[in-house]
């Protein structure tokens, strides 16, 4: 297992969970791509490049109140990594919770994150990296 590129996920996430753009940026190569899980997709958009991102990141962190992710598990595939969880939220307007299985797929480079995609089920990111549940 690349526990290098595990930890650089941990620290996305992590960036992440703390609201932290600039943080979650150091672990991004320039030409990221984020896929946004269907529940967390602003528009069902794709974000390209770092300044794309930040604003999809701030477009959700103010959708949301809260929103975080909580680790229940990661496996290294080589150049990709997948984390498994759970995504904990709550509307800023609605004030609707959500409590969702929740997977992130990333795809690194370099020791850099080039594509991250969400998925709301483990069986489907186990099935984006070619592995059964």
């Amino acid at each position: 297992m690349s526990q290098e590129n595990v930890e650089i996920v941990r620290r996305g996430i992590d960036a992440w969970n703390q609201r932290e753009a600039e943080a979650w940026r150091a672990w991004a190569a320039p030409e990221i791509e984020w896929i946004p899980g269907p529940a967390a997709a602003v528009e069902g958009t794709v974000y390209r490049g770092h300044d794309e991102v930040a604003k999809g990141l701030e477009s959700v962190w103010q959708a949301f109140d809260e929103f975080h992710f909580v680790e229940s598990e990661v496996r290294d595939f080589g150049d990709s990594v997948l984390w498994l969880g759970r995504a904990k939220a709550r509307g800023t307007a609605s004030h609707v919770e959500l409590d969702q299985e929740y997977a992130v797929r990333c795809v690194l480079r370099d020791g850099k994150i080039v594509t991250i995609q969400g998925f709301l089920g483990w069986s489907d990111a186990l099935k984006a990296v070619g592995r059964e549940a």
